[in-house]
């Protein structure tokens, strides 16, 4: 499960994920962009998704 750390000088957060989710965006990622996308439609389909990672409670 991905963890959200908190940063103390900065105003973005730290997502620390283990294997497992990094695994499954990868997979996530395999099935939404066709293989030999250029990088234009590769921009253009993950624009039109969302990825949700679960977080660590």
């Amino acid at each position: 499960m991905a963890r959200i750390i908190e940063s103390q000088n900065s105003t973005r957060r730290i997502i620390k994920m283990s294997v497992d989710d990094i695994i499954s965006v990868v997979k996530e990622y395999q099935r939404i962009v066709p293989r030999f996308s250029s990088m234009n439609d590769t921009r253009n389909y993950l624009a039109d998704t969302v990825i949700y990672i679960p977080e660590d409670v």
